[in-house]
């Protein structure tokens, strides 16, 4: 049927052909946004106004973007109502979605416009990461994982990871109190071993909460440490899985780079500053904010970049058959695009006419 679909309210579903829709004969790339605090230090209204688009996840980009794509691993009930509603931004979520009901609305998610449908296959391992004999969206428990999966199977081979932090670090104000006790943070530990060893040191998370908490997010939102410290051994996984997918990543033609500084990933995929990227994309794709219009309803003939020599659309090569392979129809075969004709005249008529033209008629004498 293929791998995304609507859903009707019957629970009729309708195919839609999205696979490879965003494919180019350049390697297509898109920005993927998460909601790491890192992301408001990012040239975020660059990011948006460049000619890559954008997917975000879950609650990511909220208060600073809005995005080409989306898709959300968790209960409908903890996202945007304008997410849902807005017919600009197509959204990708898990079949089982389909009849929850959009926050502050009567409105089912199937009745939201843009917005596709998959089924999910949990049981895959790191070789077929992307499994294109399946029709489903890989699952790992990982919104990050899906949405890579997602924009893969629509097309896209180049992935700028921003606001991937991958890591929830204690406040300033909790390291210190930990401090006074000789514990100390360590960022390559991570959480839940800070949290272990204040717990040991007669420092309990209750009292570690009633101080003032680390930004966890870009946007408004916290978690008690305990909750957070489960949340940063679940990142850590994430980029254990993604660390051993790279060779399938690297056979499958996906570049995955990292734009967050201080990422997790950044110890296993590339990083390039954001600022980079965007000159780089501006320079393979375009600059829409800088793209000069005045004379361009006059313009006649292409425009082909500097330097570039003559091109002709030529058809593929088909490698002539010897005649004693060929086939009788092949004389009625069309000709590829380029190829000069070849005349033919091996079949029965044509050898009796060539012969009947050298034929020379000799008057008989009368004697």
């Amino acid at each position: 049927m293929g791998t995304f679909f609507r859903i009707n309210l019957d629970r009729a579903r309708t195919p839609v052909g999205l696979d490879d829709a965003f494919a180019g004969a350049l390697p297509s790339a898109c920005w993927l946004v998460c909601g790491g605090p890192s992301l408001t230090d990012l040239p975020i209204d660059e990011i948006s106004r460049s000619a890559v688009p954008v997917m975000t996840v879950n609650l990511a980009g909220s208060g600073l973007l809005r995005p080409n794509f989306w898709t959300s691993y968790d209960p409908t009930c903890r996202f945007l109502k304008s997410i849902y509603l807005d017919a600009g931004i197509t959204k990708f979520v898990h079949a089982r979605r389909a009849t929850d009901l959009v926050p502050e609305t009567t409105l089912k998610v199937a009745d939201c416009p843009n917005l596709y449908f998959f089924d999910s296959e949990p049981g895959r391992n790191y070789g077929n990461f992307f499994d294109r004999s399946s029709d489903r969206i890989l699952d790992w428990s990982d919104s990050l994982l899906q949405a890579i999966d997602i924009l893969y199977r629509l097309g896209f081979r180049t992935l700028y990871l921003a606001g991937t932090d991958m890591r929830v670090r204690p406040s300033r104000e909790q390291i210190e109190r930990a401090a006074t006790r000789d514990v100390h943070f360590d960022l390559n530990v991570g959480l839940e071993q800070f949290l272990k060893d204040c717990e040991a040191a007669g420092l309990p998370a209750e009292e570690l909460d009633r101080l003032p908490q680390g930004r966890q997010y870009h946007f408004a939102e916290t978690k008690p440490i305990r909750s957070a410290a489960l949340t940063d051994r679940h990142y850590d996984r994430v980029a254990q899985q993604l660390r051993l997918a790279r060779r399938t990543f690297s056979s499958h033609g996906l570049s995955i780079v990292s734009v967050t500084p201080g990422s997790r990933l950044n110890d296993y995929f590339e990083y390039r500053p954001a600022v980079d990227i965007l000159q780089e994309t501006r320079i393979r794709f375009g600059d829409p904010m800088s793209e000069s219009t005045l004379g361009r309803y006059h313009t006649r003939g292409p425009r082909l970049p500097k330097g570039v020599g003559p091109m002709r659309d030529v058809g593929p090569y088909r490698p002539p058959r010897s005649k004693s392979h060929r086939r009788p129809a092949e004389a009625h075969e069309p000709i590829p695009i380029g190829a000069a004709p070849v005349q033919q005249s091996n079949d029965l008529a044509g050898c009796l006419s060539d012969a009947a033209a050298n034929v020379r008629i000799v008057p008989r004498e009368v004697g």
